[in-house]
């Protein structure tokens, strides 16, 4: 996880309360007070000395004071500065990794990949695990082939080298015999099997540029016919554990929760703000405002890119109450990315 350096402006005891009245609070969801801090804070001062250095944390917007509540708790800042510096994360148990890795087996394909991806996620952390879903043209098609519907309507079965097998149909601008279609077929398999979907269009109209009279009429069928089907995916992800969130104290505002639904169904912010993090190595932690996304502002999102053969596929991640226990999700998050690209790694090089 990328962290920041420590903020100067705190001393040695104010970053031991704020760090101890974090802690308390995540772990209870009740204000922390100062009776509370001198018991569990490992201090040798007075409730007095420590009730002074909480209102400089409220001061400085690291704390905030609940209406009718003597206890404070930490703000969207307060959390920013304990996640980066306070923090101390600890890498996930063997045992644990040990589960990840044999709840994500390689040769399973794509979607059953993701799907148990984002089911362990939410499992592991007890919030919403969200994956989001590679971009097809990634990856290495194996194998494809053209079966003639009607006229002008021709079904492409695609074998990725994950495994996943695609059926898309497609619109031509003229009937297709099924003899041009095989040939068609044989053509793709034999000069693009084992290739990344992203490069063979480009390819395609080279090679129908420089071919020579004989070549070009197969291979103006297979640009027109690979057009369509090679084209990308729309973008996507994989949900798991959204009703977890319904019994989150923080997040009991049914208007809140109603518009935090709506975004999962939408799917489309929370896409934009993965793939913010494609290119960000390690953990990235978003925390309520942060998002940017006004049905998200009371949760937190951990995520981490997943990578394979050196490229990155996709992101995953976690989203939780702000009031969660960053020290346990960072780690599963890191993990779970780490375990899904190594399966997606394996599945591709068989």
């Amino acid at each position: 996880m990328n962290r920041r350096p420590p903020d100067p402006s705190l001393d040695p005891r104010a970053r031991q309360l704020l760090r101890t009245l974090i802690g308390r609070y995540i772990h209870s969801g009740e204000p922390v007070g100062s009776q509370t801090l001198a018991k569990h804070a490992g201090l040798d001062v007075s409730a007095a000395t420590i009730r002074n250095i909480l209102a400089d944390l409220e001061d400085v917007g690291l704390l905030s004071a609940p209406h009718a509540s003597a206890g404070r708790i930490p703000t969207v800042q307060g959390y920013r500065l304990f996640v980066d510096s306070l923090l101390q994360v600890r890498p996930l148990p063997e045992g644990e990794v040990a589960r990840l890795r044999s709840e994500l087996p390689s040769g399973s394909g794509t979607q059953a990949l993701l799907g148990s991806a984002s089911e362990l996620l939410s499992a592991m952390t007890h919030f919403v695990g969200v994956v989001s879903v590679p971009k097809r043209e990634q990856f290495a098609f194996r194998r494809i082939d053209f079966v003639p519907l009607d006229a002008q309507r021709v079904l492409a079965i695609l074998v990725f080298a994950d495994q996943d097998v695609q059926n898309r149909i497609i619109q031509t601008r003229r009937p297709y015999d099924a003899g041009e279609l095989e040939r068609v077929g044989n053509y793709l398999n034999a000069h693009f099997a084992g290739r990344p979907v992203a490069e063979i269009r480009a390819t395609l109209l080279m090679d129908l540029r420089n071919a020579q009279s004989e070549m070009q009429t197969l291979l103006a069928q297979s640009v027109e016919l690979a057009e369509q089907v090679l084209t990308p995916d729309n973008d996507d992800m994989v949900l798991a554990g959204q009703t977890r969130l319904m019994g989150v104290q923080e997040l009991a505002d049914l208007d809140r929760l109603r518009e935090l639904f709506e975004a999962f169904a939408r799917k489309r912010e929370i896409l934009q703000l993965l793939e913010r993090t494609v290119r960000a190595p390690g953990v990235r932690i978003f925390i309520g405002e942060e998002t940017g996304l006004a049905p998200l502002e009371g949760v937190s999102l951990v995520t981490a890119p997943y990578t394979a053969g050196g490229r990155v596929l996709g992101v995953l991640g976690v989203i939780g109450p702000t009031r969660m226990a960053y020290d346990r999700v960072i780690p599963v998050v890191q993990a779970a990315a780490d375990a899904l690209g190594d399966a997606f790694a394996v599945t591709e090089g068989d």
